[in-house]
């Protein structure tokens, strides 16, 4: 049993990384399946594995490309996204839990799923992340506004370079408007955070202020990332 209870309507913080520190994203493939499975698992009712939900697309008529519909007031979510990151061997999450169990069996579906695919494309067998996902309770208001800025820039933190930055995503382009593809492929509850700003230019204030913050201490970022992962 998870020393964290998942309560619906609370916000919590997600987050694990490859077994052995290895990399879990190693293309723009890998990253795009990853973007495609948080959309589809994220609904109450199973779609099965992402092959069956493409068939029943197709069947359906439905055959408008490949990244899935963002799910809709009839197909419930599990969960909302208030933001992400997603870097080479780790990944981070804010969820607000809309239905029972529903952080739960999202990450179950998510990592399952996305582990399958990974195996079978990489010639690999057994698990891919360091065990069950890791969640710490965001308890404050103040705590969901910092942590936000801490995802969402996440990258930044680890300061991720050369080829490898051009496959990692995070919710930041969402957060201050940048009009791009990616930043549509997922889609996040941003009012949350956005609403206690005046606009998009003051939360990228706070956020980069944060972050400057955090990297004036980085040995203890570092410290609070391993603490968080292992």
């Amino acid at each position: 049993m998870r020393k964290v209870p998942f309560v619906n309507n609370e916000y919590y913080h997600i987050f694990n990384r490859g077994v052995d520190k290895r990399t879990v994203f190693e293309d723009k493939f890998d990253i795009e399946r990853f973007f495609e499975s948080m959309k589809i698992f994220n609904r109450v009712k199973p779609v099965g594995s992402i092959l069956e939900y493409s068939v029943k697309r197709r069947k359906d008529g439905n055959f408008g490309g490949r990244t899935a519909k963002i799910t809709t007031k009839t197909e419930e979510r599990l969960v909302d996204f208030v933001s992400y990151c997603l870097n080479p061997n780790h990944f981070h999450f804010i969820l607000r839990q809309r239905s029972d169990g529903g952080i739960s069996e999202f990450m179950k579906r998510l990592g399952g799923g996305y582990t399958w695919y990974f195996n079978n494309k990489h010639s690999r067998n057994g698990a891919l992340f360091q065990g069950k996902f890791k969640s710490v309770h965001i308890n404050s208001n103040e705590y969901l506004l910092h942590l936000s800025a801490y995802v969402n820039l996440n990258n930044r933190v680890h300061n991720f370079g050369g080829p490898t930055a051009k496959i990692i995503r995070s919710s930041w382009d969402e957060y201050i408007g940048v009009d791009n593809k990616e930043s549509k492929k997922v889609y996040c509850d941003k009012d949350i955070i956005l609403g206690q700003f005046k606009n998009k230019k003051e939360y990228k204030k706070f956020a980069e202020n944060s972050l400057r913050d955090i990297l004036k201490n980085k040995e203890k970022a570092e410290e609070l990332e391993i603490l968080l992962l292992e």
